[in-house]
């Protein structure tokens, strides 16, 4: 036996020994607890504050394995150890850990012995290690109070967010989130398999470097296969490390593209070693980032296998705030849901994780871009030889495991760091001195980065308006990557998106509620009000229900219950977020990429979310279908409000001719045609197709249009003049029915007898509707299929809502 495997089940106990249960490996302390019994849900009612104990005290788990022969040099393999722990052989401290992000391999063969063995792994915890650390500190190290109720986890290198953020749960939990496995060194093991490609008109030269370790000197061989092609290599290997590289020449490469672009061709790699076997997944293409000057500032665009490709989607966060709570299957629906909103791009945001192997195996099956933040966000860190130098080990691991996945494009050196300079008193006193020690951690990363993959494309800060540029890039529209808040948090209206022309925009956002089914699963029925305590506390930013009933009572009438509130805030997040898209996207190529903020939720909360906890969409998730669509028709009105320009975009290879039929809806839904027209939009671009005047437009009617493309897309939309709380609306007269389709889903046809507008069917039951949240005129009718994600017998009961109906009575 050369692995013993030690996940499985642990036994875990505070350091006191008061508490004890079972601790399934990977795993996390909170979530045992609470399937013990011994703590409530944190993700109900208020029960966080119940459970903030736990991070304060110092936990212990432990197993038994069974090793019958010792002999020979034995290691412990271990990944994602969160975060300030000591490993114990047989009582033999083994490891000293203080990072999640590293891949811990201490050496273990001294403190075995023949038969039973005891591993146990004491935790500190995570909230004292970072007060001792901030004590130490040569001078105090900032962080986000506004994010972070609970103090200094910038001293930590573990996702920041596990302390707290303005749309997450404050544990600082603790556990193992990876893999832990006892190895022995039998000649060699692979410590690294890193890739690198060069194109050519005759083809793609891959380049392998695979870095093996070993006790001592030896000969080893080694096989490299990829796409039917098998190398034997019988190399001679130092102790210590060794590098062995090999070419593979690929003629007539099958191309790697983005999702909607092309094919996401992948060709297997195996590395084989006798003990042991690496598998990569490779994907064949060129990427660039477009930074050459211009009238206007700067580019920021990314180019694809030599074709510059508009970047449409979101951030990513952690799938959940526990480990425990989250699945390869639940992560993967969030991510196929982020395609199937015809996104092509995520951006792994710098306070949660570097993702585990498996994530970025999907992303590069599906074809989304990955925009992969280092792990730093929000707060000003240390820049202390310790920090550092574990940070350098860090950045080292990350970039050899994920270099190889065509998924990643790009290497950004942090969240917002540069930004937090002028956010606090001690760096607004001294910026020299945080403006240096800034700079230290920043050209640590990148240089570690650079000596792994010096081709990486590498970028210093999101937002930035470029290298070593350290000015205001949320305001500063000409160049780099914008973070653009100014809607949300200085409370200005949806128009003020089109006041600024980002070259990317990497963030900006607007927050709703989450569905109803789901405060269902953290409120009673007592607490279905927003300023009840439990609303209040599933709203981690300050400030942000008034900021939602606010912007509401500014555009529309005031629902009629807690419900229709809950569904008129994500109709009002959706058309924050359109407002942004349609305008942005019409500047193409000025602007390349719009990544709002963002995709999904880590618990049951108010937040800036497009997918709900638990993977259901939001109103603005169905939106994002509709304006992410690869030929997409929107109405922007002119800066003076005498004109509306109906913009054509087209993010396809191909010429798009469009047809579009423009209608006016009055108030009781009958809809009389406009005007038609054809426009031809070539690839890539962007173009007017009309501009109306707003003149053509009499009082107290809708525009509304529908399109149809020659590739076989279409959509439809419709824009007010003024707000919607100035409609008169007429009663909708919606009904449905509902009946089996098949395959253990449902159809539901919608009738409207009048103007009904953001339909949005709902139910307890989750699932995925085929649409939702679309208009309907007088006498006009939608089936729409709903597929529950498990199965069930009955009919579910749905819920329908539509702008006429939420409001209140007069």
């Amino acid at each position: 036996m050369t692995v013993i495997d030690l996940s499985g089940s642990w036994q875990l106990a505070s350091a006191d020994g008061e508490h004890r249960a079972m601790m399934p490996i990977p795993g996390d302390v909170h979530t045992a607890l609470k399937s013990a019994g011994i703590i409530p849900d944190p993700y109900f009612g208020r029960n966080e504050d119940a459970v903030q104990w736990v991070a304060h005290a110092d936990w212990i788990i432990e197993r038994r394995f069974v090793l019958d022969d010792p002999d020979g040099s034995w290691y412990l393999d271990i990944t994602y150890l969160d975060t300030v722990a000591i490993v114990f052989v047989n009582d033999v401290p083994v490891l000293s850990a203080d990072n999640c992000f590293r891949r811990y391999r201490p050496d273990v063969s001294s403190a075995l012995r023949p038969g039973e063995n005891t591993i146990r792994i004491h935790f500190h915890s995570n909230i004292a290690a970072g007060a001792d650390r901030q004590a130490h500190q040569p001078f105090y190290i900032p962080y986000s109070t506004a994010n972070c109720p609970i103090p200094n986890g910038n001293m930590l290198r573990k996702p920041q967010c596990h302390f707290g953020w303005d749309w997450n749960i404050a544990l600082a939990p603790l556990g193992l989130y990876g893999a832990i496995a006892l190895r022995k060194l039998d000649t060699a093991r692979i410590e690294h398999v890193v890739t690198t490609q060069r194109h050519h008109n005759d083809g793609v030269e891959l380049y392998v470097a695979l870095t093996l370790y070993a006790g001592e000197p030896g000969i080893l061989p080694v096989h490299f296969s990829l796409d039917g092609e098998r190398v034997r290599l019988d190399c001679g290997i130092d102790a210590g490390t060794t590098t062995i590289h090999h070419v593979f020449e690929i003629k007539n490469p099958r191309l790697w593209w983005p999702a909607g672009s092309g094919e996401q061709a992948l060709y297997e790699l195996v590395v084989e070693v006798p003990a042991e076997t690496v598998v990569r997944q490779i994907g064949l293409r060129r990427v660039e980032l477009l930074t050459d000057p211009n009238e206007a500032g700067s580019r920021f665009a990314f180019r694809i296998n030599g074709r510059e490709i508009f970047c449409r989607g979101a951030n990513w966060i952690p799938a959940d705030a526990l480990f425990s709570l989250t699945s390869p299957e639940k992560t993967g629906d969030l991510l196929r849901s982020a395609v199937d909103a015809n996104m092509n791009m995520i951006r792994v945001w710098g306070g949660g994780f570097y993702e585990q192997d498996w994530f970025y195996d999907l992303c590069d099956r599906l074809g989304l871009m990955i925009w992969q933040d280092f792990q730093f966000a929000c707060n000003l860190y240390p820049s202390t030889p310790d920090f550092l130098e574990n940070v350098e080990a860090e950045v080292d691991d990350q970039v050899r495991r994920l270099i190889s996945h065509p998924s990643i494009v790009i290497w950004c050196g942090d969240n917002e760091l540069v930004g937090a300079l002028t956010w606090f008193p001690e760096s607004r006193g001294n910026r020299d001195r945080y403006l240096v020690s800034y700079d230290r951690l920043n050209r640590t990363v990148e240089q570690a980065l650079k000596r792994v993959a010096p081709e990486a494309i590498w970028w210093p800060s999101s937002p930035a308006s470029g290298y070593l540029d350290y000015g205001d890039a949320w305001h500063a529209d000409g160049s780099g990557d914008m973070h653009y808040w100014s809607v949300w948090h200085e409370n200005k209206p949806f128009s003020d998106y089109r006041s600024v022309r980002p070259r990317f925009c990497s963030e900006f956002g607007f927050q709703s509620y989450t569905s109803l089914p789901v405060i269902e699963t953290y409120a009673a029925q007592r607490d279905m009000n927003i300023a009840s305590p439990v609303m209040e506390h599933h709203q981690k930013n300050a400030g942000g229900n008034e900021r939602i009933a606010g912007t509401m009572f500014r555009n529309f009438r005031f629902p009629k219950d807690f419900a229709n509130f809950v569904y008129l805030s994500q109709v009002q997040q959706g058309l924050a977020i359109r407002t942004a898209v349609d305008y942005w996207r019409s500047l193409k190529p000025h602007c390349m990429g719009t990544l709002y903020w963002q995709l999904n939720d880590t618990w049951p909360v108010a937040s800036w979310s497009s997918l709900d906890y638990g993977g259901s969409w939001k109103v603005l998730h169905y939106m994002a279908r509709r304006f992410f669509q690869p030929v997409a028709v929107a109405a922007i009105p002119s800066e003076d409000g005498k004109s509306i320009r109906i913009s054509l975009v087209n993010d396809t290879p191909e010429d798009a001719t469009v047809t579009i039929n423009l209608s006016l809806l009055t108030l009781n839904g009958e809809r009389s045609p406009l005007q038609s027209i054809e426009a031809v939009c070539t690839p890539d671009a962007a173009v007017t197709a009309l501009t109306l005047p707003v003149s053509d437009i009499p009082e107290g009617l809708i525009l509304a249009w529908s399109f149809t493309v020659s590739n076989g897309m279409g959509g439809e939309g419709h824009h007010v003049l003024g707000t919607y709380k100035a409609l008169e609306l007429e009663p909708s007269g919606l009904e449905f029915s509902v009946s089996p389709a098949g395959d253990g889903a449902f159809d539901l046809l919608v009738q409207a007898r009048g103007l009904a507008l953001f339909v949005l069917i709902e139910s307890g039951t989750a699932g995925r509707y085929s649409d939702n949240a679309f208009d309907l005129a007088a006498g006009e009718s939608r089936r729409i299929t709903f597929t529950p994600a498990a199965p069930v017998g009955a009919a579910p009961q749905f819920r329908i809502y539509d702008l006429y109906s939420c409001q209140a009575a007069g």
